[in-house]
């Protein structure tokens, strides 16, 4: 993943992080990041390699019995490994929550670590530098999920998720998005976004819902993509479910890769379509809304990230009705009262995109 960084970030940009950030030996066996806990480093990896587990401390035997029958020894498991050119800490970083996975150095390693403070600060100050280094983690965090390969399937908080967005975009943005887009009705079982096929434009699903799935078929990607064209089956496994407030072909913006999943209407939606060139033009030509998209897109892939990470994991907590609400315990879909009052007021933003659409 070096070259994310090379190519993402400008000489400048890495020259402060030189400056700026303290370079470290980890010795082989020291945790950089510890599950549950907040963290308030950013962590660039320049040579080693770091593994990422996900567990939790806990008495109850039946998660010690899941954890003897996959042969693990602790109440944990390895779930990717990380190396030179990774950054370390970006998830709590971008969310402000607390570490979802421990983060232990499989051997000795090399890291420079730059303070939140300091890299809030440069963030803050320079708009050029904000806009390249939220692109790159949301490369990093794209290409971490395409490593772990939707193993599980993924059912998000995608109306929670676009409250958050919706938070950190200006009206200004919100109004250009309403103006370039265009509403679109989706009828069931139509492919929105088919796998290894181009991507034409963002879309915002704004009702209804959207299965994401991917081809068990092993044939090469170009043979897959003119078999579905042509109308063949191909055997594929859904990974995902979407429903309102999601983003869809959001990657194409980062990544030139071709889209590893298909994304097909379960029922009639509508979506919000933004042409993907007026899209690229304006992330060129305006560095503060470029600055913003890209946040919002690493936040919503850390979003994602997370829930696959929780997903993997042992003893998750989640809050049901009925349940003892316990205030030494971080329930999964537990939500900070301190955004309470701005998530109210993007719920009104985003019923005022649909009212809005429907007049158009």
């Amino acid at each position: 993943m070096t070259e994310v960084l090379l190519k993402e970030l400008s000489n400048s940009d890495i020259n402060w992080m030189i400056a700026t950030g303290q370079k470290k030996e980890i010795p082989a066996g020291t945790i950089l990041v510890q599950q549950g806990k907040t963290l308030d480093t950013l962590h660039i990896i320049l040579d080693g390699t770091f593994t990422i587990t996900v567990s939790q401390a806990t008495n109850n035997p039946l998660d010690r019995a899941f954890a003897a029958m996959e042969d693990s020894e602790t109440l944990g498991r390895e779930i990717a490994r990380v190396s030179s050119g990774e950054i370390v800490g970006e998830i709590p970083f971008i969310n402000v929550r607390a570490a979802v996975t421990t983060v232990e150095a499989a051997e000795n390693s090399l890291v420079i670590s730059i303070s939140r403070q300091q890299l809030t600060a440069k963030l803050q100050q320079d708009i050029g530098f904000a806009s390249r280094f939220y692109r790159a983690i949301a490369i990093l965090l794209a290409n971490r999920i395409t490593q772990l390969g939707h193993s599980k399937l993924v059912k998000s908080n995608t109306l929670r998720d676009m409250l958050f967005i919706l938070e950190q975009l200006h009206d200004s943005d919100i109004d250009w998005m309403i103006a370039t887009g265009a509403s679109q009705k989706i009828a069931a079982n139509t492919v929105l976004i088919r796998e290894g096929g181009p991507v034409d434009a963002l879309y915002i699903l704004l009702d209804g819902t959207m299965t994401v799935s991917v081809s068990e078929d092993e044939r090469n990607p170009l043979t897959r993509a003119f078999a579905a064209l042509e109308g063949d089956e191909t055997t594929s496994r859904e990974i995902a479910r979407l429903s309102k407030g999601e983003i869809v072909g959001e990657t194409a913006f980062i990544d030139t890769r071709l889209p590893f999943a298909t994304v097909r209407a379960s029922g009639d939606s509508l979506v919000l379509s933004i042409p993907r060139q007026q899209l690229a033009a304006k992330l060129q030509q305006d560095i503060g809304f470029a600055s913003r998209f890209y946040r919002v897109i690493a936040t919503l892939l850390a979003n994602r990230l997370e829930g696959m990470f929780s997903r993997l994991g042992y003893g998750r907590r989640v809050y049901s009705k009925g349940q003892s609400l316990d205030e030494n315990v971080e329930y999964e879909d537990e939500l900070d009262s301190n955004i309470l009052d701005s998530m109210a007021l993007s719920g009104t933003k985003f019923d005022w995109i649909l009212s809005r659409l429907r007049k158009n």
